[in-house]
C-alpha cells in the first residue's frame, strides 16, 4: 500500500428506524461511500447505488467488522460503517477506536469522522413528552461485554442516586430473566409507584408505547426492539383526555421555582 491515498471511515448512526430520522450529514456521507458495513438489518436500510458494495455481518462480530473497515480504508475506499441510532451510544463508534487503539501503525493515516443520529431513547422521549428533562443516564442491561453483577450495581446507584433511567438491550431470548430482575431492584429501590415506559419500533409504522409503574410492570412487554424508560422521583404524567398522556421530569430538583407545578 507505499505511496496510495488512504481512504475515509464514516461512523454514521441511520437512527431510530424512520427515513426521516436520518440527519442529512449521515445522508451526505451515505452517498459519498462506496462500502456500506454494518450488521445485516442496519446495512439493508440504506438505498445501494450500482457503485457501491455492502458489507452485512452478524451483530457479535463488532471489532472484526471495524478491522475489516479500517482495512478498507487503508487500501483507499470510502467506508460507511452504519449503525441505529447514535454510533456512539453502545455501537460501532467505539468499536472502531478500540480496534486502532490496538494496531495504530496498522491504519496509519485513515480518516475518521463520527456522525450522529438520534438515538432511540431520545426519539422515545420525544414522543413522550420530556422524561429525561432533568439528570439522567443511560445503562446497556445485556451482560454480553461485561458481568451481571456490574449491570446489578450500576442499576442500584443510578436508582439511588434518582437519576431518570433509559436502557437499551433489555431483554433477549437469550437472557430472559435479566429484566426480571432489572424490575426487582428497581422495585426495591425506587418504590412501585415510579413511572416506567416501554417503547418499541419506535418512529417505525408498528412503535407501541405502553406507560405503567414499576408495581405494574411485566417482564415479558420488554424485548430488544425496545428502549424502556424509567422515571425518577420527580417524573409525572399529564392526562390528554383520548391522546397519549405526557411524562415529563421538571428541570428542577428540591424546592420548584416560582410559577411551577
Amino acid at each position: 500500500m507505499s505511496g496510495r491515498e488512504k481512504g475515509h471511515v464514516s461512523i454514521i448512526g441511520l437512527g431510530p428506524g424512520a427515513e426521516g430520522a436520518v440527519t442529512p450529514d449521515a445522508q451526505a456521507a451515505l452517498s459519498a461511500a462506496q462500502d456500506i458495513i454494518g450488521y445485516g438489518p442496519y446495512v439493508a436500510r440504506v438505498p445501494l447505488r450500482p457503485d457501491q458494495e455492502r458489507h452485512a455481518s452478524d451483530n457479535r462480530v463488532e471489532i472484526e467488522r471495524a478491522r475489516h473497515a479500517l482495512d478498507l480504508a487503508a487500501a483507499g475506499r470510502r467506508v460507511a460503517v452504519v449503525s441505529s441510532g447514535d454510533p456512539g451510544v453502545f455501537a460501532m463508534a467505539a468499536a472502531i477506536f478500540e480496534a486502532l487503539e490496538a494496531d495504530p501503525a496498522r491504519w496509519e493515516g485513515v480518516a475518521i469522522t463520527v456522525i450522529p443520529g438520534i438515538t432511540a431513547m431520545l426519539a422515545a422521549a420525544a414522543r413522550l413528552g420530556a422524561p429525561l428533562g432533568h439528570d439522567f443516564c443511560a445503562i446497556n442491561l445485556s451482560d454480553n461485554l461485561k458481568p451481571w453483577e456490574l449491570v446489578e450495581k450500576r442499576l442500584r446507584h443510578a436508582a439511588r442516586g434518582d437519576f431518570a433511567m433509559a436502557f437499551y438491550n433489555p431483554s433477549s431470548r437469550s437472557r430472559p430473566w435479566q429484566f426480571a430482575r432489572t424490575l426487582e431492584i428497581l422495585r426495591e429501590e425506587c418504590g412501585p409507584d415510579t413511572i416506567i415506559v416501554f417503547a418499541r419500533n419506535v418512529t417505525r409504522d408498528d412503535e407501541r408505547f405502553a406507560i405503567t409503574t414499576l408495581g405494574q410492570a411485566r417482564p415479558e412487554q420488554a424485548d430488544m426492539r425496545s428502549v424502556v424508560i424509567v422515571g425518577s422521583s420527580l417524573t409525572r404524567l399529564i392526562e390528554r383526555g383520548a391522546d397519549r398522556p405526557i411524562v415529563y421530569t421538571p428541570r428542577w430538583a428540591g424546592m420548584p421555582p416560582e410559577g411551577a407545578a
